[in-house]
């Protein structure tokens, strides 16, 4: 029995471009870690952030009132700790909801560098851009002047 070779290669070429085409879409769609928390603001209730309650993120004293400050999160990944008030402090993700980039503080603003989407500092929410919602909460409080994951 023969086998036509154009068909084996035509059946090779459409299999590669299925991988290739899986493989992109794969890429494209690892945007965010997925958790949408519990309200930030401290004296929250328990994770659902999947962040190990207690672990120090910053000292309150190194946000400024009314601004933000980049942080590790426990388990590695980026996030940002807002300080809205004296007092309060409130924790998002820095993985952009769009294409999983990381935001940059900028004053009241979150600014990601891949595709311009700009999100609230203080509440995580969208502002412009193609995120498609507001950054992924963080529950924190604040304990003994720092701010610890809740």
């Amino acid at each position: 029995m023969t086998m036509d070779s154009t068909i084996t290669r035509r059946t090779l070429l459409a299999a590669g471009a299925a991988g290739a085409g899986a493989a992109a879409l794969a890429a494209c769609s690892s945007g965010s870690s997925g958790s949408s928390g519990s309200s930030g603001s401290s004296g929250s209730g328990g994770s659902s952030s999947g962040q190990p309650a207690g672990r120090k993120l910053v000292a309150l004293a190194d946000v400024p009132v009314g601004g933000a400050a980049a942080v590790k999160l426990p388990d590695g990944t980026p996030g940002v700790v807002a300080r809205p008030s004296s007092s309060e402090a409130r924790c998002f993700s820095a993985i952009c909801t769009h294409q999983g980039c990381t935001v940059a503080v900028n004053g009241k603003e979150l600014d990601c560098p891949c595709h311009g989407s700009r999100f609230n500092a203080l509440t995580g929410a969208v502002l412009s851009g193609l995120a498609p919602r507001a950054l992924d909460k963080v529950p924190v409080a604040v304990k003994a002047g720092e701010v610890v994951t809740a």
